[in-house]
């Protein structure tokens, strides 16, 4: 696949996850110093890892909130809640991952990502009852 390809499959991934005004959003504030990374990120994370079929996208949704709360990550973890609920991740498995990280990252970055991911859903059944 050729770099070109991997970039236009993985600014569609991207869309469809985060959204098309999210993804313009970043990709129109891409400069000379940022925008290599912007591109590095479509290509291999949303081209090559959510290219690849082994994994639907939910499935992925739903390891990228565990993972982003164990690190700490809120901003992506905020981008990635809706990402999730766009994947049709309901708002009580997204409950079920977080109280695993929990169990296994602990209680104060699960109550972060409580937090978080609360703002988002609301956000979400407001923009969807209107």
């Amino acid at each position: 696949m050729s770099h070109n390809d991997r970039f236009e499959k993985g600014f569609l991934n991207r869309k469809r996850v985060l959204g098309d005004a999210h993804v313009e959003k970043a990709w129109a504030s891409a400069d000379d110093f940022n925008r290599p990374m912007q591109q590095m990120v479509t290509e291999v994370c949303w081209g090559d890892i959510w290219g690849d079929d082994t994994l639907d996208f939910r499935t992925r949704s739903l390891i990228n909130l565990g993972m982003l709360t164990a690190m700490s990550q809120h901003h992506e973890l905020k981008v990635h809640v809706r990402g999730a609920l766009n994947n049709g991740v309901t708002k009580t498995e997204i409950r079920a991952v977080l109280m695993q990280t929990a169990a296994y990252c602990g209680a104060p970055l699960a109550l972060a990502a409580f937090r978080i991911a609360s703002e988002v859903i609301d956000e979400n059944e407001t923009r969807n009852s209107d």
